[in-house]
């Protein structure tokens, strides 16, 4: 089975749009929306809806910490800038909308794989796998062989020996990745929704579960007219031109 791994969409339908229509072409038979479905873009109910829809079709999703923020309060860690958001998009989400994104799980574990925002080790504390040794100690939380996460915009892929040694490689899209069985794995799609790599294209990735071959992509889509809604939508500046310049 293809399965089109897919996180931090963050209200941007233009880009979700284009992911899932390269994941459809790609031969995606199913997705794993990895969190963070809401914040910082325009269009909060669409991308809501969308997942909802998705997760009757036997989707899996779990809680970003946008989402939590926006049904629970935001964090005390989160910034000016993302808290304005979460308040605007509680106002542009509906009663159902909420309760969809409050009941999301903080996990989901299928067979050797383990489906997560954040991490691992401590997933409601929403702690960023920035290095190596944060990626080892996530995979050191779990026996799954696969874990996938979002959380930082950026592709990434990790791996833990059985000697305990971790290791990094570099992303490069369109490249199968053959995951080796005597090793686990830690793999970070990058965002669909707000990149921050300085490449304004989309970010998704496909496994395939049968050969555990991993294949991240890049997908261009219209970043022009998701800034102008984030404009139009009176949301700050800088996350419009983010759209535009990636980072």
């Amino acid at each position: 089975m293809k399965l089109a791994l897919v996180t931090d969409l963050h209200a941007n339908r233009e880009a979700v749009e284009a992911v899932m229509a390269h994941a459809a072409a790609q031969g995606a038979q199913r997705h794993a929306f990895l969190g963070d479905f809401v914040g910082y873009g325009a269009e909060p109910g669409w991308v809501v809806d969308y997942v909802i829809e998705q997760v009757s079709r036997g989707a899996i999703a779990v809680m970003g910490n946008h989402d939590a923020a926006v049904v629970k309060g935001p964090s005390p860690t989160m910034i000016a800038q993302a808290r304005e958001v979460v308040a605007w998009t509680r106002k542009h989400l509906d009663d159902d909308q909420l309760a969809f994104l409050g009941s999301l799980p903080m996990s989901v574990r299928e067979a050797d794989r383990l489906f997560v925002h954040a991490n691992a080790f401590a997933p409601t504390q929403w702690a960023y796998v920035v290095t190596r040794m944060e990626a080892v100690r996530s995979l050191l939380s779990t026996d799954s062989r696969f874990t996938f996460c979002g959380h930082v915009h950026e592709p990434r892929l990790y791996h833990l020996g059985t000697n305990g040694r971790g290791g990094e490689f570099v992303t490069v899209p369109e490249v199968q990745i053959p995951l080796s069985a005597q090793r686990q794995w830690l793999v970070i799609p990058g965002s669909a929704g707000q990149p921050r790599d300085g490449n304004p294209a989309a970010c998704y990735a496909l496994f395939d579960t049968a050969s555990a071959v991993l294949t991240y992509h890049r997908v261009p889509y219209d970043h022009d007219s998701a800034a102008a809604k984030i404009r139009a939508a009176g949301l700050p500046e800088r996350l419009a031109q983010r759209l535009i310049d990636g980072d």
